[in-house]
């Protein structure tokens, strides 16, 4: 059994795990939430929040009336579908992928020259951390690596309120990061990847419009790769 302490991310990882390993298979579905909670020792709200981030990144699909299934397909980009946009009644996907581009934007901008050599190193790691995750199908690390790198950015911005903002669309921002996993490609995480490379290029030479256009440029390219233009 997990330890109760563990967050929910924690037992996302563990049934991940299972997916990979085969002790969950393809089209198999999962205990049911009562039988999960009990087995990791943690709440039915954190077992639904493990369970949510997996759908998200389409290891798993829930279908209506049926249950919860693990997810047809040799890994990501492989599904073909992303799941329900999980906030939908509040915010829609394009709006919150919009308000990155003008917030991470800027927020780019007010961080350079200002981070650390520490800091760049801890971006370039997370980056290549992104990079070896995705070829052994890692997505929970893989997502957990790209917002490590945007984290760091914010960390570094100037402006308390830009920072303060940042924090209370986080959960939506970090929607997006991993909406679009089920549905991308080998090549389009190479060009993410190269992406990152050149913000902390930008980043490095305290070149402020230079790293706003590069943050923009890769929030617009994932949106598209979304389906969205924003």
């Amino acid at each position: 059994m997990l330890n109760k302490t563990l967050l929910p991310q924690s037992v996302a990882r563990e049934i991940q795990a299972m997916i990979q390993s085969g002790r969950l298979k393809a089209g198999e579905k999962i205990p049911s939430q009562r039988e999960f909670s009990q087995k990791f020792g943690i709440s039915r709200a954190s077992l639904r929040e493990a369970l949510l981030t997996l759908e998200t990144l389409g290891l798993l699909k829930t279908e209506a009336g049926r249950g919860t299934f693990v997810a047809a397909g040799d890994g990501a980009g492989q599904t073909g579908n992303m799941a329900p946009w999980r906030y939908s009644e509040s915010y829609s996907v394009f709006d919150v992928f919009q308000t990155r581009i003008l917030l991470e934007g800027e927020i780019a901008r007010l961080s350079a020259g200002r981070l650390s050599q520490a800091q760049l190193d801890k971006m370039e790691s997370a980056t290549k951390t992104m990079e070896d995750r995705w070829a052994d199908q890692d997505l929970l690390a893989n997502v957990e690596a790209d917002l490590e790198f945007h984290g760091i950015i914010v960390s570094a911005c100037s402006n308390t309120m830009l920072k303060a903002l940042y924090q209370t669309v986080r959960d939506q921002v970090t929607e997006t990061q991993r909406q679009p996993i089920p549905i991308t490609d080998p090549e389009r995480m190479r060009q993410s990847i190269s992406e990152h490379r050149r913000i902390i290029a930008a980043l490095k030479a305290n070149d402020g419009d230079g790293a706003r256009s590069e943050m923009e440029a890769h929030i617009r390219n994932t949106a598209r790769c979304a389906g969205l233009q924003p």
